[in-house]
Parts: structure tokens; C-alpha cells; sequence
């Protein structure tokens, strides 16, 4: 189904030809006065020097062939040139009809599906999910949700931080702390236990224990080393506990991922790759791209157009161990080989360019993926206090994301609970909910280049760009078409039955829903959720501004009444739907 500014534009062009000038001229816009019109075009200003005309003679010329258009009601020539246009209400009603009939809601499907890769997430095992992890986590899940609602096949993968010295520095002061422990007894050849030696808690306390012991005793890091080293040459104790420490981590990962309703596809880490390095390395080196400055292995990356320094990617560190670029390459080689994709897009703090910069051209350069392969950094900004700085809890740590999510929770089952009365249950699900909705709408409306301040008071109110408005208007829909059904309106019956506008704000409204195949397919090839968030408030708005306007159940003509319940109803699944795309839902009711 065609987006309905390009059926404008369509008839505006034909308007254009008719009257002797070049259908390009004919482009529409929304209008930038919308006191005056609905639409405008302003070919005729650029066809004047063209046509060798005044403007206003050109858009008199269009406007004439304009008089008895099935699109517009009015399209009126304004000087200097302007072309004012109104749409009919019959061609609005009939489109939004036609959209009540589409699967999508009248937005088309990309014609050539790509295989994408989603690398987004990349949290450490053995440690806590904190608010740093919270913007790659929601950006990256609606990226993929938008996408496979356009068609596109979707891989989405965590990328775990699980392989490296953290690992080490676990097991040696697991060491430490139980030297009896089976896995540190490199002759015993039995079955090892199933049950890990630990809990998740009993990990996330030993760690930055273990981090802040080896800054301060140089022979207590060189023993996390040595720990490392024998995980990463397969140790079979070391690997069976290693095995643990995984499985521990990854179980409370998926907890925490599944409260942001966010899920992978692929729960690879660094340690998947880790195998193919040498191999990696050695081509790199035979291939001539690969060269040792100063002990270190690098592959040069510059380029003749670079404006600014562009250092050389390391592939291999002077002791020859290996550092997140390698891990980063190699796991690029495995994607183009298991998955086979013809994009990565990469979700990651926006500080991170450079490095990624270097690592793509590496990639490029030593041919790990072919020509016509798209690989993506989407760079986000910032979550801040309310002092612009990252936020931090008031002790001025890193909050946890769990405690994150229990505040914000916390604040909307007060907020529920003010409002009116419920079980303390009910209360506590619908919290959850909403709660979920405030954090991620709050977070996606934001472009997701540019810092944010968290504002735990904004984000949770139930008025203006916020994720609780949103859903207090599908709750109101619903809450009109069950009174509408508890009356003895049949909503089944009457689903398709949208008619033409009969007030200005039902067009208003039919005009907003339909901008929704352009701002879902705007949002997917831009990688930019907030375009979503953007419609969505704009259609919430057009639809509260057309409640309070119209008596819906009160309204005696029982045709009419039949013809605004069908739209709420187109209005809820759009909403809904959206907000899908988004990550979150809506309550039966608040």
C-alpha cells in the first residue's frame, strides 16, 4: 500500500504534467503552516526560472487542472507561488479503510530482505547488569524488532565479555579462597560435579574483590595470569569451571534481560572465537597486511581521504596476547561464515567510534567480509543525572540495572495506586508494566546519538512525551470499546465499517494514522526507534484531542457511532503494534 504522501505527490505530478511542466515539480510536504492548509508544494517557485514564469502563473496553471480532484478539496495558488492544499475527506476515509484492510496497516514490506546481524548487549559474565548496559540493550532490541517487521531476516547476538582476565582473576581467587576445590587438581581425571561451587551472588562479590586486589599486589595479578593462561590452553579443570561460571551468569543474565523484555538470538562470546585467532593471524601476516611496530602487530588502516589520524589496528599485543580488536575480527570472520549476513550493525556507546572505525577498515582491508557487506556503528549517547553527568546512585557508584528498574517500578505502583483503587497484585503487575514503558519510551524518544538526563519524575508521568501517556490512551480506547460492547455494540461487526471524516478532528486523526508506513519504514532504514516514539505521540494526541471533542457512546446515530468505534479499534492495534516495535505493552488498565 502506498504511503499516502506519495499518492499526493502522485497527484500533484499529473497536475504538473497536464499543465505543461516537468512532473518532478510536483513534490508535497506537510504543510509548515497548518493554520493555513494541510499539505504544500512549492514546484512552481522552483520551476520559474526554468519556465522562464512568475511562480504564481505556474501554480494558477496546476491549480486549474486541480478543480475537480477526487485528492484534494481545495488546492489553492498563493503568492508568490505557493500551492496550499486540503485533502477530501472521502479520499482520507477511504485510505485509512484500505489501511484497516492491510496486514501492516498499509506499510510494505522491503522488496529484498537482508540478513542482519544485531551485535547489541555486551555484557561481562560474573558481573551485574548496570545502567551502562541499558541503552545498547533497548536500542539494539528495537532495531531488530523494527527491522524484522519490515521483512529483513534478524540475528541478534549478546556478544559476552567471557574469556578474558576477569576469568582469571574468578578462578585465582576462587583458588584462594577453596584451594580444595577438585578443578584445581590437575591429576584428577574423574567426572567433574554438575552443581557450580558458587552462586551468582557469591560471584558478583568475588570479582571486583579480586579486580581491586590485583591494582594493589603484583603477585596476586601475576597468579590471575597464570589462571588465565591455563582457561585459555584448556586446563580441563580450568574449562569445567569456567563452565560453570557461565552457565551461573548466563541464567541471571537472561533474568535480567527478560525484566527489559529484551532476548538474543545467539549467546556467543569472546570465547567462541578464540580457536580461529591463529589461524586469523597467520593470514592476516601471509596476505602482507599484517606488519610488528614496536613489538606489537598491527594492520595499518589509514586512508587517503582522512582528515584526522587514524592509528594502526592491533592485532596482537608485544607478549603476543590477544586483545578485544582481535576477538572483535574474528568474530566478524565467524558471523560471514555461519551466518552469512549481508549487515552488521553494531550497538555500542558512541565513545567507542574510533575503535570501531579500526576495526571495520581492518576487517575491510584483510577481506573477512566481502565488498558489498554493510558494517554499522550505531553510537549512542549517554544516560545522565540531573547534574549531566553518566548517572550514578547517591553514594555516586554505578547502579545496578536491576535497582534501576525496582526505582522506577517503585514509583509508578505509588503513582497506580494514588490514582485509584486496586489490589495490591493488580497494582504491582500493572507497575511492572508500566514502569517498563516509562524506561524504555523515556530512554528511545531521544535520538540515540545524544545524551539523555534520566529523570525518574518526567519519565513516569502520565502527561505529555511519556511512555505512561501512551499507554493511558490505549487504555482509554479499550475502555471505550468495552463499554461500547457492555451497551450491546457488536466491535467484531463493525471493525471495518471506518467512514469518511465528519469533523475536523476525526480527519486529524485519520491523518496521523496514516503516516504510520512512512515512520516505520523511516525508523528501519535510519536504525532511529525515536521516529517511532515520535508518531506514536502524535497519534496519542490526535486521538485524545478527537475524544474530548466528540460524544463517541453518546452519539445517537448508531451508523456514525459504528464508524468512530472501528477507528478507535484501527487506533489501538496501530498503537499497539508500535509500541511492539518499541519493547513494550499496555495494561488492560491503569
Amino acid at each position: 500500500m502506498k504511503k499516502i504522501i506519495d499518492l499526493i505527490s502522485d497527484e500533484m505530478k499529473n497536475a504538473f504534467e497536464q499543465a505543461g511542466y516537468a512532473r518532478e515539480l510536483g513534490k508535497v510536504t506537510l504543510s509548515n503552516r497548518p493554520d493555513l492548509c494541510e499539505y504544500q508544494c512549492n514546484g512552481a517557485m522552483a520551476g520559474a526560472k526554468q519556465y522562464k514564469k512568475a511562480p504564481i502563473m505556474i501554480a494558477n496553471d496546476v491549480a486549474a487542472r486541480l478543480s475537480d480532484s477526487s485528492v484534494f478539496e481545495r488546492a489553492e495558488a498563493v503568492a508568490p507561488g505557493f500551492l496550499n492544499l486540503t485533502l477530501r475527506n472521502e479520499f482520507v476515509g477511504e485510505y485509512i479503510k484500505n489501511m484497516r484492510a492491510d496486514k501492516k496497516y498499509g506499510l510494505e514490506e522491503v522488496q529484498n530482505p537482508a540478513k542482519i546481524v544485531i551485535d547489541y548487549g555486551g555484557p561481562n559474565v560474573a558481573k551485574p547488569l548496570h545502567v551502562g548496559h541499558l541503552r545498547s540493550a533497548i536500542i539494539g532490541e528495537s532495531v531488530k524488532r523494527i527491522a524484522r517487521y519490515m521483512g529483513h531476516q534478524v540475528v541478534g547476538d549478546i556478544h559476552l565479555g567471557d574469556w578474558g582476565q576477569p576469568m582469571g582473576l574468578i578462578m585465582n581467587e576462587l583458588k584462594a579462597r577453596r584451594p580444595e576445590l577438585v578443578y584445581f587438581d590437575e591429576a584428577f581425571t574423574g567426572e567433574y560435579p554438575a552443581e557450580p561451587p558458587f552462586t551468582i551472588v557469591e560471584l558478583e562479590e568475588i570479582y571486583p574483590f579480586a579486580s581491586k586486589r590485583a591494582k594493589e599486589d603484583e603477585s596476586y595479578k601475576a597468579d590471575a595470569m597464570a589462571c588465565t593462561y591455563k582457561l585459555q590452553s584448556g586446563v580441563r579443570g580450568y574449562r569445567a569451571l569456567w563452565n560453570h561460571i557461565i552457565a551461573v551468569s548466563v541464567a541471571d543474565l537472561k533474568q535480567n534481560y527478560e525484566r527489559l523484555n529484551v532476548d538474543f538470538d545467539l549467546w556467543n562470546g569472546e570465547s567462541a572465537v578464540h580457536d580461529r585467532i591463529p589461524q586469523m593471524v597467520d593470514a592476516m601476516k601471509e596476505g602482507g597486511y599484517a606488519y610488528f611496530s614496536e613489538g606489537a602487530l598491527v594492520v595499518d588502516v589509514r586512508e587517503e581521504t582522512d582528515t584526522k589520524e587514524v592509528p594502526p589496528c592491533m592485532i596482537l599485543k608485544s607478549d603476543g596476547a590477544a586483545l578485544y580488536n582481535t576477538t572483535d575480527l574474528a568474530t566478524i570472520q565467524m558471523r560471514m561464515e555461519v551466518e552469512q549476513p549481508d549487515r552488521m550493525i553494531y550497538v555500542v556507546d558512541k565513545r567507542q567510534e574510533l575503535y570501531f572505525e579500526q576495526v571495520f577498515r581492518c576487517a575491510r582491508k584483510t577481506r573477512l567480509v566481502q565488498e558489498d557487506t554493510e558494517l554499522k556503528f550505531l553510537g549512542f549517547g549517554t544516560m545522565n543525572g540531573k547534574d549531566g553527568k553518566p548517572f550514578k546512585t547517591r553514594e555516586g557508584g554505578v547502579m545496578r540495572l536491576e535497582s534501576l528498574i525496582k526505582e522506577i517500578n517503585n514509583e509508578m505502583l505509588y503513582k497506580i495506586k494514588e490514582s485509584r483503587e486496586t489490589t495490591d497484585e493488580e497494582a504491582a503487575a500493572t507497575a511492572q508494566v508500566v514502569g517498563l514503558a516509562a524506561l524504555k519510551y523515556g530512554d528511545l524518544s531521544n535520538q540515540a546519538s545524544k545524551d539523555y538526563i534520566f529523570d525518574i519524575d518526567r519519565f513516569t508521568s502520565s502527561e505529555g512525551d511519556t511512555g505512561p501517556y501512551i499507554l493511558y490512551t490505549i487504555v482509554r480506547i479499550k475502555s471505550i470499546l468495552a463499554k461500547y460492547a457492555e451497551n450491546g455494540g457488536d466491535v467484531a461487526s463493525v471493525q471495518n465499517g471506518i467512514k469518511a471524516p465528519v469533523n475536523d478532528s476525526e480527519k486529524q486523526l485519520m491523518m496521523a494514522l496514516a503516516k504510520y508506513n512512512a515512520s516505520v519504514e523511516a525508523a528501519c532504514e535510519e536504525y532511529a526507534p525515536h521516529k517511532i516514539c515520535a508518531y506514536i505521540y502524535e497519534l496519542a494526541n490526535a486521538f485524545n484531542h478527537f475524544y474530548h471533542e466528540t460524544k463517541i457512546l453518546a452519539e445517537e446515530d448508531e451508523s456514525k457511532k459504528a464508524g468512530w468505534i472501528a477507528l478507535l479499534m484501527l487506533t489501538r492495534d496501530v498503537l499497539e503494534t508500535a509500541i511492539d516495535l518499541l519493547g513494550f505493552s499496555a495494561p488492560e488498565r491503569m
